[in-house]
């Protein structure tokens, strides 16, 4: 191992490059004494998590991470939270092993196809192997789904005590009520009662992001979640502006291009939303592509009864969009169209994003009963919903402005912001669910002269009077497959829009002097236990 790092290292400064590092730091100076402690314990927390992460992203680069002495290999790998780089197909930076499809929830070389073999021969162990909070592994011929709360109880019991510390210093009840049943949540991987109590918190001054939520780690079914966590104080002054948004949530829903019946009602459901600053995040939201919103919880049960949180991290929205989005902009569009491009634009676009999580279908019809959507797409689920959420978030701003509820003038500013965002997130490459969604959707738009490239200059330009009407043809699409649950439909769909045209290549290729993506420095240490 020592010659395989060896041989990688001459590379990691060219890597490293890629991500700029951006201070985030915790200003208290709001804060009572208190408070402060709270906030420091759910950062303790949250570092405990960020261990349970490592072991199921990648437990050979958590052994690596400790043992190294290269302080730029150890920056890669907490960065990527593997030995694997996300921005280059994840093909491996140091060794030479690949990627596992499982990472660290299956054992290496299962694939999917003999998982639903083995469930066929003994469909009493589909709900054990197919939860999204156990780790598969092999007992002999057999296969057991370890539950999530047994693997990592050595992490999970000092985590929820520091829950509970903080749940104790807290002035507001409901969020301490809301720590303590997370803790209890967190101990037999049952979120659903928390998760009700999280969605019932009013405008809360601090919040938590802290569970296991998201699907991205798992290629073999596409059902594993991996822990994540974020430590949030609220930004008041942006906050109150979502108000516009969240009134038109139900109506958005309703103007989908989708049947009545794949469409739920959403008039009667909260649509909370938060503007935050994170001064902590770990697990799946502080390693590789880092998030500026996020739309959660994610159980369809809770989407039914309640809707979902929108949550948007300010201080990452910031970061990204000066460092990373405006000077893509400037170096890809054509310079009138880079000029509409903006902060504000942008965040338009992510709050639609966000809400459109919870629009469209919650559930997949499949021979007249409900699935679990994620269940039915399988891996191509996540590049499926991030691109979903991209689309629907396009069609309703539109929707917006065509009703005044947003100005007109407005309208071009917000296409090039997204037009600047898909530039942004296509350096990710499609072995990313966000690169893999992005670059169908340039491929889409190309096709239908939505985006075009000028052969003189080489920059491209949108066709504002095309970009509609694309995006709500690719709209209907996107959540026919949701509703219908058709696996085939969703692989030939990012089978046919997968490949990156050569032109747009040798374009990015001019953008290398522009990071990729932030890389948070946070006033509190990581701590790899």
């Amino acid at each position: 191992m020592g010659f395989l790092i060896m041989a990688a290292a001459s590379d990691l400064d060219q890597r490293l490059a890629k991500w700029e590092p951006v201070k985030m730091p915790f200003n208290s100076s709001g804060l009572t004494a208190r408070e402060r402690q709270m906030v420091e314990k759910l950062v303790e927390a949250s570092q405990y998590l960020d261990n349970i992460y490592w072991r199921q992203s990648d437990p050979e680069g958590l052994a690596l991470y400790k043992s190294t002495r290269d302080p730029k290999l150890r920056r890669l790998l907490m960065i990527h939270g593997s030995r694997f780089d996300l921005i280059d197909e994840n093909h491996p930076f140091v060794g030479t092993e690949p990627m596992s499809a499982g990472r660290g929830l299956y054992p290496k070389g299962l694939t999917r196809e003999q998982i639903e073999q083995y469930v066929k021969q003994h469909p009493e162990k589909k709900q054990e192997l197919y939860s999204p909070y156990t780790v598969v592994e092999r007992r002999g011929n057999e296969l057991v789904g370890r539950p999530y709360h047994e693997v990592f109880r050595p992490f999970l019991e000092p985590m929820t005590k520091a829950l509970r510390e903080a749940a104790a210093l807290s002035d507001d009840k409901a969020f301490a009520d809301f720590l303590g049943q997370r803790a209890d949540a967190l101990l037999v991987d049952d979120y659903y009662k928390s998760d009700l109590l999280w969605m019932d918190l009013k405008d809360p001054k601090f919040d938590v992001i802290f569970a296991p939520y998201e699907t991205y780690l798992d290629d073999v079914l596409g059902v594993k979640t991996s822990y994540g966590g974020a430590v949030l104080i609220r930004n008041e002054a942006e906050s109150k502006k979502l108000a516009v948004y969240q009134q038109y949530v139900p109506d958005i829903q309703d103007a989908l291009p989708l049947t009545a019946e794949d469409r739920p009602s959403k008039r009667g459901h909260a649509t909370p939303m938060e503007v935050m600053d994170a001064p902590f995040r770990a697990g799946d939201l502080r390693h590789g592509y880092q998030a500026v919103a996020d739309n959660l919880p994610n159980d369809p049960r809770i989407h039914q009864e309640k809707g979902s949180k929108k949550i948007f991290f300010k201080n990452f929205m910031d970061a990204r969009v000066s460092h990373v989005v405006l000077p893509i902009a400037k170096k890809l569009m054509r310079a009138d169209q880079a000029a509409k491009a903006s902060g504000e634009g942008y965040l338009a676009a992510v709050l639609l994003h966000e809400i459109s999580h919870g629009l469209g279908s919650a559930f997949a019809r499949e021979g007249g009963r409900q699935v679990d959507i994620r269940e039915a797409i399988g891996p191509a689920y996540s590049g499926l919903e991030e691109a979903k959420a991209d689309v629907v978030g396009m069609f309703g701003l539109k929707w917006l402005v065509d009703r005044g509820a947003l100005p007109k003038d407005r309208l071009e500013e917000y296409y090039a912001s997204y037009v600047a965002g898909i530039f942004r997130t296509l350096r990710f490459g499609t072995a990313e669910a966000h690169g893999r969604a992005e670059m169908m959707e340039f491929n889409y738009l190309s096709q239908e002269k939505a985006i075009v490239r000028e052969a003189a200059t080489g920059r491209y330009v949108i066709d504002y009077g095309r970009i509609p009407t694309a995006l709500a043809q690719l709209a209907k699409e996107l959540l026919e497959i949701e509703a219908t649950g058709d696996r085939a439909r969703a692989e030939n769909w990012f089978k046919r829009y997968d490949p990156m045209p050569p032109d747009l290549k040798t374009a990015l290729q001019n953008t290398n002097d522009v990071p990729v993506d932030i890389d948070p420095v946070f006033s509190f240490p990581d701590r790899v236990l």
